[in-house]
């Protein structure tokens, strides 16, 4: 089947729109094909640092001939109504044919080329690529991230006719900018393509690149028996980069470190892109760095060593100034400084905040085991190194060097451990506080950011959540999760303000987030929370306990069975008030005696499983009402013409909701 080859030639492209953009164009162009009935066998997309990239297999070189019969109005319709099929169709009046009482047209056409097609969809989604920032250049009106030179655009080995803005499509493609010969070359499928490209110095694909990277990295390490430190976001940073990626070892003077190593590796990641390494005997950083070059230099990348080492040393003399300078300075004059930075315009200063966080950490202390003294200590200083001249030159070492200068100035070690750890954590990839010191502060910290801004009215609506509210919440969730820790969210959220209504939901929502990516359903999540509990451990307990209930036989048919009690009580509830009290017991029938004598066993052991909060053996308990319940619907008529049959037996199904309904709110739950 024929193959199609896009790229779309341009200046240099930032590195952190590159996996979007490819997605977003197999994205646009795999659904205009589509729409168009040219259906592929696959598609696979490219982007590196001048390009983007689509190979499509399989596609057809023209659409299907359209013979197709439309239905149309009744006989005798409104002249408005036909004449908007007709519009609708492209048919005329004299072309309907009736049948049984209505209009019926056929409307036949030919299929058009798949060229034609590919050339207004290629341009359709230039025009229309979502960027998150694009530029015009020259005269022309197009938009493109970087300007736009060239575009390759093959079917079948021959070249689809594009042309717009002053661009017309060919069969010619360039290698490296610097390595490559400077002359186009011609690739006419995917495999000439790529050939050509590895011949010119550029490597297509950004996981190929990756693996050079690592590869070359590794290999220079082990030679000089060094240990790479990965960065899987660095080097996700620097695969966009380079083209023809060529790691270089170069050195570092080692009296630079004598600088805290997140001093060291932020400096190299951020302003350099530099990979550190440390020695394996040690575990410590090694005066060495990994740089990623565009080229394979003829000295083996000496010179670019040696260029990259005195821009490093020069970022790093400023770094041991500010580590310097920040020691002298210490945390009574910074603390000063922060009644002059706005934190939020409603939410006042960062001091305001930060009155805030500790009056609070002081609260929740008891509650997770710390002391409420040192918890308060702890909370004050957590802020005080935003105003250190190394923090504001590298704002993510915020809370990482308050500890530094707090272990300098002498504080306690356990408040040093708090103000690092009280930002974590700051994605799924960061772990927790380990400290019940530093649990205490850092809940503090991200209940009074979700406490007050919902009490403005800043919540999160979308996609977008400037104030980083949803990380706060599942932060707060994997706190208490990891630790076990068997807190409240109401007490803890009053204790911070008056928002605990509206933030509850809001946490169900984010721990649905994060049990989804465990594999829980979102409905029994709603299920448990509807029981009003906040207590995130127990509630987690009974979703693992519910999920795997409703996963047996006796779960799945006790859910049918709870669900038709239900439907009788409400329809029964119209009617007029239910019969309240507790049902009694009879003889006859036997299958309503049965689940009286049942629900006398169950309830005992339910009332001591969740006392002991052993979720798993209430719903065991549940389970022996599945084969009386199901026996009950069979044979009793619940709605007797003999009222005090009718009012005890609907006093049963009241007890059987009522009781299961003590685990989760079963009307929730939509498997």
């Amino acid at each position: 089947m024929p193959q199609l080859l896009l790229e779309l030639f341009s200046e240099e492209i930032p590195a952190r729109m590159q996996a979007q953009a490819a997605r977003d164009l197999e994205r646009m162009m795999r659904d205009g094909l589509s729409a168009a009935g040219l259906i592929s066998e696959g598609m696979k997309a490219f982007a590196g640092p001048r390009r983007l990239s689509l190979v499509v297999e399989g596609l057809p070189l023209a659409q299907a001939d359209r013979d197709e019969e439309l239905k149309g109005p009744r006989v005798g319709a409104p002249d408005q109504a036909i004449e908007g099929f007709l519009r609708k169709t492209g048919l005329t009046r004299d072309s309907l044919v009736e049948r049984d009482g209505l209009w019926f047209g056929r409307i036949q056409s030919a299929g058009r080329p798949a060229t034609d097609i590919i050339a207004e969809l290629v341009e359709q989604t230039v025009r229309n690529f979502p960027w998150p920032k694009s530029m015009t250049w020259g005269h022309g009106r197009l938009r493109w991230v970087r300007p736009l030179q060239r575009i390759l655009c093959v079917l079948d080995r021959q070249v689809v006719p594009i042309s717009f803005e002053g661009l017309t499509a060919s069969d010619l493609s360039q290698g490296h900018r610097f390595m490559g010969s400077g002359q186009a070359f011609r690739a006419r499928d995917f495999d000439e393509y790529r050939e050509a490209l590895a011949g010119h110095f550029v490597v297509l694909d950004v996981e190929e690149r990756k693996a050079r990277i690592l590869e070359g990295a590794r290999t220079l390490c082990f030679a000089r028996n060094l240990e790479l430190v990965e960065d899987e976001g660095l080097l996700e940073e620097v695969a966009g980069l380079a083209e023809w990626p060529t790691p270089v070892l170069g050195d570092m003077d080692p009296e630079f470190l004598d600088l805290p190593p997140e001093v060291i590796r932020t400096s190299m990641r951020t302003h350099q892109k530099y990979f550190a390494v440390r020695d394996p005997a040690t575990g410590r950083l090694a005066p060495h760095f990994i740089t990623v070059a565009n080229i394979a230099a003829s000295d083996g990348g000496r010179l670019i060593a040696d260029g990259n080492a005195k821009v490093l040393s020069s970022r790093l003399s400023d770094a041991r100034f500010f580590w310097a300078e920040d020691r002298k300075t210490g945390f009574e004059p910074w603390l000063e400084k922060l009644s002059g930075v706005t934190f939020q315009a409603r939410l006042g200063t960062m001091a305001q905040r930060v009155e805030r966080i500790a009056a609070l950490a002081r609260q929740i202390a008891p509650m997770v085991g710390a002391d409420p003294d040192l918890a308060e200590a702890a909370a004050r200083m957590a802020k005080a190194d935003l105003a250190s001249q190394m923090v504001g030159e590298f704002p993510e070492l915020q809370g990482v060097m308050g500890r530094y200068y707090a272990l300098a100035d002498g504080m306690d070690p356990e408040i040093a451990e708090a103000i690092r750890d009280h930002y974590r954590p700051q994605g799924p990839g960061d772990s927790v506080p380990a400290s019940s010191l530093g649990i205490a502060v850092a809940l503090a910290d991200k209940l009074d950011s979700l406490t007050g801004f919902f009490s403005i009215g800043e919540k999160p609506t979308g996609s977008k959540d400037p104030f980083a509210l949803r990380r706060a919440a599942l932060g707060v969730i994997r706190i208490v999760l990891e630790s076990q820790l068997r807190l409240s969210l109401a007490p803890a959220l009053g204790a911070a303000g008056n928002e605990a209504e509206s933030l509850l939901p809001f946490f169900a929502d984010r721990l649905k987030v994060a049990l989804r990516d465990e594999g829980k359903r979102f409905d029994l999540v709603d299920a448990v929370f509807a029981l009003k509990d906040d207590d995130l451990v127990r509630i987690v307990a009974r979703v693992d306990a519910l999920d795997a209930f409703l996963k047996t036989e006796d779960g799945a048919n006790l859910l049918a069975g709870y669900r038709r009690a239900v439907n009788i009580l409400k329809a029964e509830e119209k009617k007029g008030p239910l019969p309240e009290g507790a049902p009694i017991a009879v003889s006859e029938p036997v299958e309503e005696a049965a689940l009286f004598g049942a629900l006398q066993t169950v309830l005992p052991r339910l009332d001591a499983a969740m006392a002991a909060e052993n979720f798993t053996g209430a719903m065991t308990a549940l389970a022996a009402l599945r084969t009386p319940v199901d026996a009950f619907f069979t044979a009793v008529l619940v709605n007797s013409p003999v009222a005090a049959e009718r009012d005890n037996r609907l006093r049963l199904l009241q007890q059987v909701r009522d009781s299961m309904g003590r685990v989760a709110d079963f009307s929730l739950v939509t498997g």
